[in-house]
């Protein structure tokens, strides 16, 4: 969702909510299919934690960039191009898995806790610290608020060439 960037404080709260609130559908259903490719994973095969979480993880960023390009950010522009836009959301998504699976990689290797409960517990810790990031890169570099349109008078008066300071001429009786 577009912000203005001239809006009133309100305005922006508003628009910021909106956002939150697409970013956080987008990334539910995200977080869905993360951890539910991540647990089939480690129930159907011999994998290690980390390498069926990083399995699971790509299956989730190609799940969230339809989610965000056709419904969370739908009405910014392309206006970096699709490939600079797919080149800095792999980008930041890959930096968003190295956070995410290095909370997991931690608490499994260093920590010793690789049960499934504990395996779960910490690849969600780490999904929610790899989205506060992932948050603020994609806002910032991926999908940027376009700026805030002109209204349409002040485009229409400059256009025809009449401004705010001509007097109106006289009408004709």
């Amino acid at each position: 969702m577009s912000v203005p960037k001239n809006g009133s404080a309100l305005d922006r709260l508003r628009g910021l909510a909106r956002e939150v609130a697409k970013f956080g559908a987008v990334g539910g259903i995200g977080v869905l299919v993360n951890l539910g490719v991540f647990n089939l994973i480690r129930h159907t095969t011999d994998l290690q934690v980390v390498r069926a979480s990083v399995i699971a993880t790509v299956v989730a960023i190609a799940t969230n960039y339809l989610g965000f390009r056709y419904f969370a950010y739908r009405d910014r522009a392309h206006q970096t191009g699709r490939t600079r836009e797919l080149t800095l959301f792999a980008l930041f998504s890959a930096i968003g898995l190295v956070i995410e699976n290095g909370v997991l990689y931690t608490a499994t290797y260093g920590l010793g806790w690789d049960g499934p409960l504990a395996s779960n517990f910490f690849k969600f810790a780490g999904i929610g610290i790899a989205t506060v990031f992932r948050f603020w890169s994609y806002r910032s570099w991926v999908f940027k608020a376009l700026p805030a349109a002109a209204p349409a008078s002040l485009v229409v008066e400059q256009r025809d060439g009449q401004g705010a300071s001509r007097a109106p001429e006289p009408a004709n009786n």
